[in-house]
């Protein structure tokens, strides 16, 4: 029997930065989920339990630091490692992504072989 792969959200706005995260991702072993907005990516949260979320900070309906603050009050959510991936890279918005309680913040454009390096570490943590 195979091991399962693990489940990882994917929120972002950006269409073409869905579909590339998302394609590194299974291309390294992951199942991808993917919301277009944080409300979205709230409901799948709770509704499918990833793993671990992936995030960007700028999104409509609610932004990435709203959507980590309620996964992250909900009991059965509140260890779920978070990673930002964001073009908002100002100093200001990186300290308060991890005064929030993100994992990582990595800055658009990223590099696909860091971000699958990133996950699989946060992922081999829990």
């Amino acid at each position: 029997m195979s091991e399962a792969r693990p489940l990882v959200l994917v929120a972002d706005d950006e269409e073409d930065i869905l579909m590339l995260v998302d394609a590194v991702l299974s291309g390294a072993g992951f199942d991808v989920l993917q919301a277009r907005d944080g409300a979205r990516a709230v409901e799948l949260v709770r509704e499918r339990r990833p793993q671990l979320a992936v995030l960007d900070v700028a999104m409509p309906e609610l932004d990435g630091l709203e959507v980590m603050r309620r996964v992250h009050c909900d009991p059965a959510t509140a260890n779920l490692p978070i990673v930002f991936l964001s073009a908002r890279a100002q100093e200001a918005d990186v300290k308060r992504a991890y005064e929030l309680g993100a994992s990582k913040y990595v800055r658009k454009p990223f590099s696909p072989r860091e971000l699958v390096s990133i996950v699989s570490g946060l992922l081999d943590d829990v």
